[in-house]
């Protein structure tokens, strides 16, 4: 529905517009990603990983987005 897709990377959750790999539905362990703070970042799908803070600046920019997709 939105053109980003949450992963944990880095030591917190970040947003990407990078598309999963072969059609996977989540980033694997170890995918590189650009986040929409603009760092270049390893995934980690590891079960804690997903328990980790939110990057700010990744939420406002997900969130202009959704935004923007759903006028």
């Amino acid at each position: 529905m939105y053109p980003f897709h949450w992963v944990p990377a880095g030591g917190a959750r970040h947003a990407s517009l990078d598309a999963h790999p072969g059609g996977a539905f989540c980033y694997p362990s170890g995918t590189s990603v650009r986040t929409l703070c603009e760092q270049q970042l390893t995934a980690d799908n590891s079960v804690l990983a997903w328990l980790w803070d939110t990057c700010g600046t990744c939420n406002d920019e997900a969130r202009r987005l959704a935004c923007t997709v759903a006028r």
